[in-house]
């Protein structure tokens, strides 16, 4: 079978089996404009992809992608992209068919060195107008708790004593635009693509914040010339496996990073841009004033809803999110809790009602052919469920509506991290802080406050007495009677 593969490259291009996409511009004339820092699978099926678009009827040649990281693990990705000229097979997973296009938009990767020198200087080149950021919910060095920017977090103080050498994606990217103030290549644009409310002011917190513990002049003069545009970012985007492999071989393609996703995007942008941008809303890009609205119905119920579904489903040794739905007593807790207890705290956006758009969010998450893992959803759930989850909990409290299946979605997660599913089997560290979730969540079963009492998380609503009441209930009832009974109690 190999020898009949495509090994993906440049050259091999015009070689492509029929019926998958190739660029139809030519790569070796684009130039550089955008440096994209975390080149996961989002943002190669997502970012990447719109640009590709624009480049496909000719437009926005001069904004090719340079790729970059910043951690050890990130050198292995830059070495197969580098491989395979950066190019990438972005695979549709449609119910109704399987599709196929190779992305060309990237054209370079940042060699990762300590210090990150290779990557302040590209940053600090003046064809950079926009540097963006996938770096995952948790990677903002934000309290978990107040979401502002915690100084006081090892990496963030060693970059401020050591700017000419950082660690961090932002201390580089602080270092960078030094060089740009003094050489006088001016500002770039500062882009948070992650699934963050308010992703561009956090970023822009982080950045001033960590820029003035290690030069203030220089934060004044980034407050003053950059900007951070906000914007949401919304594709379903498995992470790559044996299935993918074997998906991008059965199309012909030797593709050691393939990306496989469902047939939905969306991208709501601020036009926000010191130094220019490409066209996006020319290949559908949304260009809004009002992204927040946007955000909140996309992270309180797309995202709040993958946390609880995604749990019950660990705890019941269910694998994959399609397969989650098709449960009917889970499929049942996400509908009522979004409908009930998520989509009164939401606003409606031009074309879609909340309450519709649980009804998407139903059916794409039932999609079947994209076998997105339970695993993968229910991952770093202390900042999936505190960015996501919690804020509908406590516009809840203040407004004092239903939220039995809110406090029960934080007695499933509770449930998940005591580290063993209802069979015996077990659930093996799916959080950064791990180790105290399971400590906290195995003191829960005899003490529920104990799980409250992680004020990292919950902050003042652990103090609420009808959210703890609500809660410790949830919590005894899963214990004492098993997941699917409790979800079956608040169904009834």
């Amino acid at each position: 079978m190999t020898g009949s593969l495509v090994k993906l490259s440049n050259a091999a291009l015009v070689d492509l089996p029929g019926g998958v996409s190739a660029p139809t511009y030519d790569r070796d004339a684009l130039t550089p404009g955008i440096v994209h820092i975390g080149l996961g699978n989002f943002h190669r099926a997502h970012q990447a992809w719109y640009l590709h678009r624009l480049m496909q009827q000719g437009l926005a040649q001069d904004w090719a992608i340079v790729g970059a990281g910043v951690r050890p693990y990130d050198e292995a990705q830059r070495l197969k992209m580098a491989e395979q000229d950066y190019l990438t097979t972005l695979i549709e997973l449609d119910p109704k068919g399987t599709s196929a296009e190779v992305v060309g938009s990237m054209i370079d990767y940042v060699p990762i060195v300590e210090g990150n020198g290779p990557l302040i200087e590209r940053m600090a080149d003046p064809a950079i107008r926009i540097v963006a950021l996938t770096v995952t919910e948790g990677g903002y060095y934000l309290d978990p708790a107040t979401k502002a920017f915690d100084p006081a977090h090892p990496d963030m103080r060693y970059d401020a004593a050591n700017l000419d050498a950082p660690r961090t994606a932002f201390g580089a990217m602080i270092a960078a635009l030094r060089r740009r103030r003094d050489s006088g290549a001016g500002p770039f644009t500062c882009q948070s693509c992650d699934n963050l409310p308010g992703n561009g002011t956090k970023l822009e917190e982080v950045i001033l914040g960590l820029a003035r513990l290690a030069d203030p002049a220089l934060a004044d003069w980034i407050a003053a010339e950059c900007s951070f545009p906000n914007s949401m970012v919304d594709c379903i985007v498995p992470a790559t496996g044996p299935r993918e492999l074997a998906l991008v071989r059965d199309f012909g393609i030797d593709d050691a990073v393939p990306v496989t996703h469902e047939n939905f995007r969306q991208w709501v942008i601020e036009d926000r841009f010191c130094a220019g941008r490409p066209p996006w809303e020319e290949v559908g890009a949304t260009i809004s004033d009002d992204v927040h609205a946007y955000e909140a119905m996309k992270l309180r119920i797309l995202n709040g809803g993958h946390q609880v579904i995604a749990d019950p489903a660990e705890i019941l040794g269910i694998e994959t999110i399609h397969d989650t739905m098709a449960h009917p007593l889970i499929r049942g807790l996400f509908r009522k809790v979004a409908l009930e207890e998520m989509a009164p705290h939401v606003h409606p956006v031009p074309g879609m009602t909340p309450e519709a758009y649980v009804d998407l969010i139903d059916t794409r998450f039932s999609n079947p052919k994209i076998a997105d893992t339970v695993r993968r959803v229910a991952f770093d759930g202390s900042s999936r469920h505190t960015g996501a989850v919690l804020p509908v909990i406590r516009d809840a409290v203040a407004a004092g509506t239903p939220l039995a299946g809110l406090a029960l979605s934080q007695a499933l997660w509770a449930r998940m991290c005591a580290g063993t599913r209802e069979d015996g089997s077990e659930i093996v560290p799916n959080d950064p802080v791990w180790g105290d979730l399971v400590l906290a969540a195995r003191a829960a079963k005899d003490r529920p406050q104990a799980w409250l009492d992680q004020r990292q998380f919950y902050g003042a609503l652990a103090d609420d007495a009808g959210f703890a009441a609500a809660f410790a209930e949830a919590l005894a009832r899963v214990w004492a009677e098993g997941t699917e009974a409790a979800i079956r109690a608040y169904l009834d």
